[in-house]
């Protein structure tokens, strides 16, 4: 991993649940359990859940996890990443953006996906995601997802960490 060296200070964290790492809440939190982390690597584990909001629709009859959810719970174990090792925060509150000076890992850029299979319903997951590079306050990464020992996505993308206000809005209403 090549890293800019800056002058952010950056906070360590471990909390028990998933939920105090990330302001993903149900049904949009992919991500169940954390299996390994460390500087450099997450590796995380997600169901695909048999009633969800796709399933009726992502398709009749032969029900997958659309691809996009695939990227993000990529996002969602990189962002776990970030909240755990490079938090600009002492002390920060997932329950309320508002509450906090920055919102952690935010999607800025997909540079690549490539599909290799499908999830369906029932399947249980293994993320991997590596962080790759670091310039200041954005963050770049791979990304893989597999079902048993294969996998069935592979990705490339940036998250950085923004003021809350600007993902809050003026208003207070995002």
């Amino acid at each position: 991993m090549t890293t800019n060296l800056q002058s952010t200070r950056y906070f360590q964290h471990r909390f028990p649940k998933v939920e105090q790492y990330l302001h993903h809440r149900a049904p949009y939190l992919l991500v169940e359990s954390i299996s390994e982390i460390s500087r450099d690597r997450i590796e995380t584990e997600a169901v695909v859940g048999t009633e969800t909001f796709y399933s009726a629709g992502h398709f009749p009859g032969a029900p997958v996890l659309p691809g996009a959810l695939m990227q993000e719970v990529t996002t969602q174990s990189a962002g776990i990443l970030i909240a755990a090792e490079y938090n600009p925060m002492e002390s920060f509150d997932t329950s309320d953006p508002g509450v906090n000076e920055f919102a952690l890992g935010v999607l800025v850029r997909v540079n690549h996906a490539k599909y290799r299979g499908f999830a369906r319903p029932g399947d249980r997951l293994k993320v991997i995601v590596e962080l790759t590079d670091q310039l200041a306050n954005c963050f770049e990464f791979r990304g893989r997802v597999l079902k048993g020992e294969t996998a069935i996505m592979d990705n490339g993308f940036q998250l950085a960490n923004i003021l809350s206000s600007t993902l809050v809005g003026e208003n207070g209403e995002g």
